[in-house]
């Protein structure tokens, strides 16, 4: 209660901030470099301990899933980060199962029943660093207290911290911080670590974390937040698929902000690179680690063509990513370890700097001659939406469609990339007819209408009425949600 009292208010007033500074952006003022301050001009630095020197690979999944808990935690990754935030549907049950198996990971004892083996696994001993990403401020837990809600972001870190005996732990507890727009934001994440640490009698800065960029307007304040969190901060994530969410929304009522379809999106695209130079520049000169992010094409033991397209990919994004002086990346498939881990030259690269960067770079850079913007793009963002959120009211934060791991991030993309062609009536040509196609809601709709009518087809014939009932019901939030204008990370 104590904490509730003093963390939830100001859960809210930012909350009130990150509208003002949406609302500002669309009408015109958008995100900038902070001025000059402590935080950027005085000389300061973060010691790594030597638990984490080594995170070229941090393999990521949804806590609630036992089964992949372990498999990740077995797969040789420097890094595990198990997640109750984008990758797990946010219902109380899928939460509560999510904290259990953490718990259990992180003393060592979580285990799954092998139907295939006919034998129970457990976890291997290893020097795996177990990262558990919270929720976001953004979000708020209802159900818990009887006033009201508490910030989800205090009630995940509370109720694991409080169950935990460092005795029991290979390591420090360790948080990511998901969804920050802002520097002042780490403040609140700051106080709230100190306060558990004095409520359990820890050292002060017992807890560490590492932060996702997940935000346009946190990649303008990114020194600054590692600054308000030095007692704890190990390193920044780039979360690129909530990076470009933002960029797009952000940018909406720029005209020549208009995104291609997503996967003809080279990975080295200017507003992605420009910031993958920034991170580690200021991530090095501060003494932590740079992360990369999730590589969106999965390998799939069972289609050998997509197989060699997903690892070949990766090997190509990964490289990129160590060339731009990060310190490791994201992979979901314990296929991508050995490969990802392979692309970086060292445990880490925090010792390096480029020659002349620049401090203050274009962060977005139209995305002019990128990719192609296709009404088949339209359409199989429209797919994506209504399966996507048909997995979501099935339980499941995540899901593998057409080779792509598609969660909340990319929901977001697809959404306000149909939004943004609405919004400007983006005219393209029709690849069946050859005459042009202007985006409109009723264009919108129609797709809507016929994509659904294509899942519906292609389940099989004997699927119970409910299971279609459900993906109905998929379709009608997320062209409602577009239509609304709803694009925050809920």
């Amino acid at each position: 209660m104590p904490l509730h009292r003093a963390l939830t208010p100001r859960q809210q007033k930012l909350i009130a901030k990150r509208a003002q500074a949406m609302r500002a952006a669309q009408a015109g003022k958008l995100p900038d470099h902070l001025p000059p301050s402590a935080a950027t001009a005085n000389d300061w630095k973060i010691e790594l301990p030597g638990w984490c020197l080594d995170q070229r690979n941090q393999m990521t999944g949804p806590a609630d899933d036992a089964e992949l808990v372990v498999k990740m935690l077995n797969s040789g990754a420097p890094g595990v980060m198990l997640d109750v935030e984008d990758s797990m549907a946010n219902y109380w049950p899928n939460l509560m199962q999510g904290v259990e198996n953490i718990l259990k990971a992180l003393r060592g004892s979580l285990t799954y029943f092998d139907k295939k083996r006919d034998k129970v696994v457990g976890i291997k001993e290893s020097t795996t660093v177990i990262w558990n990403r919270a929720r976001g401020l953004h979000l708020s837990q209802a159900g818990v207290l009887k006033e009201g809600t508490i910030a989800a972001s205090l009630f995940d870190v509370a109720l694991i911290a409080y169950q935990v005996d460092p005795a029991e732990l290979k390591h420090p507890l360790a948080f990511y911080i998901p969804k920050s727009e802002s520097a002042e934001e780490a403040i609140l994440w700051s106080d709230l670590f100190d306060a558990i640490e004095k409520a359990k009698g820890w050292p002060k800065g017992y807890i560490k974390c590492m932060a996702l960029v997940e935000s346009h307007s946190l990649a303008h304040q990114m020194e600054e937040f590692i600054y308000n969190l030095r007692d704890h901060i190990l390193g920044l994530n780039l979360g690129r698929w909530d990076y470009m969410a933002s960029l797009i929304h952000y940018n909406l009522q720029n005209p020549g902000w208009i995104l291609p379809d997503r996967n003809t999106i080279p990975h080295d695209v200017p507003f992605f690179q420009n910031l993958r130079n920034l991170l580690p520049e200021i991530c090095h000169k501060r003494g932590i680690l740079a992360i990369g992010g999730m590589t969106a094409l999965f390998p799939n033991r069972e289609d050998a063509e997509l197989n060699a397209r997903a690892l070949t990919g990766l090997e190509k994004d990964k490289k990129n990513e160590a060339d731009c002086l990060m310190d490791g990346a994201w992979t979901g498939h314990p296929d991508q370890n050995e490969i990802a881990v392979k692309q970086f030259p060292s445990p880490n690269q925090v010792h390096r700097r480029r020659p002349q960067a620049e401090r203050y770079p274009d962060l977005r850079p139209l995305p002019n001659s990128v990719g192609r913007i296709t009404l088949q793009g339209t359409r199989a963002a429209i797919r994506t939406v209504i399966r996507y959120r048909n997995g979501y009211l099935n339980g499941k934060g995540a899901s593998l469609l057409d080779g792509y791991m598609e969660d909340l991030a990319t929901d977001r993309i697809y959404r306000l990339m149909i939004a943004q062609r609405i919004l400007h009536r983006v005219t393209v040509t029709d690849d069946d007819e050859g005459w042009p196609i202007r985006h409109t809601p009723e264009l919108i709709n129609k797709l809507f209408d016929e994509e659904l009518n294509r899942i519906l087809r292609e389940l099989p014939a004997e699927t119970p009425p409910e299971i279609a009932a459900v993906y109905c019901k998929a379709r009608e939030i997320g062209e409602a949600m577009i239509v609304r204008g709803e694009f925050d990370p809920i």
